[in-house]
């Protein structure tokens, strides 16, 4: 029997199927314009992008998007950077981390008893842990899900007198449970942690990690799924650009080319269509943080009818996602 020709391959997209992880997904991608089909209704695990040709989406929970994103099986993932580190031994090496997504914040964190008032650091933990063993007999018992994040921060860390309990209920509960003394665990503001008399280490961030577009290295990378990759990247870099700047439109300065481009150069503002001449209308982009110290600028210089409008998409020639996947692939 032939094998499939891998260049006729579709590129797969995986997105969590439930919960906000897959509202937030939708609406991430939605805002780039590109919109999920579900030809069967919501509970359709396989769909498609309307308008991009060569692309199939699969709704999967966070962990099977990881296996998927591993085994080159998907593409194209959307998944937290904690699942990515946790499940992928040499996680750089399969995987490449296109953009955070700008939702699903949380840190993976080492957490203590709060009665304990003299262990603010790793350090500390490191006493408690060496005398533990010295007048105890036994190590630091350590609960969580998270075992390979865990070994790694620890070892890097110099904290080797401990033992992992695994933990499959709600891990916060380890040390009133009695199972454990300290748990590493996710969160997101910490008050689940304080609820259950748990405080995090000053120095016990192992992971600041987010909901991540993440691409697999070891995906059959035909020419089917790199055209439809450069379509679904350019547009939401285009997006991802156009959040952040700013149009501002003004009757031409008279002015030389050189004063323009000085009065715009502190704001970090450029002329993408170069220098109006003879009245017209002169077009300057502008990142939005500095729109309105720009606009104060260009006023006391003269400047009048100026308008200020946030474009939907601003596509560049450039594109840093399309650059960072195709050097990997």
């Amino acid at each position: 029997m032939s094998q499939p020709n891998r260049d006729d391959a579709p590129l797969v997209l995986a997105v969590p199927s439930k919960g906000r992880l897959q509202e937030n997904a939708f609406a991430f991608f939605g805002r780039a314009g590109l919109k999920f089909v579900q030809s069967r209704g919501a509970r359709d695990y396989r769909g498609s992008i309307a308008g991009v040709e060569g692309a199939e989406v699969a709704f999967l929970s966070a962990s099977e998007i990881v296996a998927q994103l591993a085994s080159g099986q998907a593409h194209l993932g959307v998944t937290g950077e904690d699942l990515v580190r946790e499940q992928v031994p040499n996680a750089d090496s399969v995987v490449e981390m296109l953009t955070p997504l700008g939702f699903g914040h949380a840190n993976v964190v080492v957490a203590v008893p709060q009665a304990w008032i003299d262990v603010r650091s790793i350090a500390d933990l490191d006493d408690v842990a060496s005398t533990m063993r010295i007048r105890q007999g036994r190590k630091l018992r350590v609960a969580t899900k998270y075992v390979n994040l865990t070994r790694r921060f620890f070892a890097q860390h110099g904290l080797a007198d401990y033992r992992i309990v695994e933990s499959l209920g709600a891990t916060e509960g380890a040390p009133a449970a009695g199972t454990a003394e300290i748990v590493v665990d996710i969160t997101t503001t910490g008050s689940t942690l304080a609820a259950n008399a748990l405080k995090v280490l000053d120095d016990g961030v192992m992971l600041a990690s987010e909901a991540n577009l993440v691409a697999s290295v070891r995906a059959p990378w035909g020419d089917k799924a790199r055209a439809a990759a450069r379509t679904i990247l350019s547009r939401i870099a285009a997006e991802e650009e156009a959040r952040s700047l700013r149009e501002v439109r003004l009757r031409a300065l008279e002015c030389s080319d050189e004063t323009l481009e000085a009065l715009c150069r502190p704001f970090g503002a450029r002329l993408p269509f170069g220098v109006a001449r003879h009245g017209g209308v002169q077009i300057i982009h502008c990142p939005d943080k500095a729109v309105f110290g720009l606009v104060e600028q260009l006023a006391e210089s003269g400047a009048d009818d100026i308008t200020v409008a946030a474009p939907s998409y601003v596509f560049r020639k450039a594109n840093p996602l399309i650059e960072r996947l195709f050097g990997r692939i």
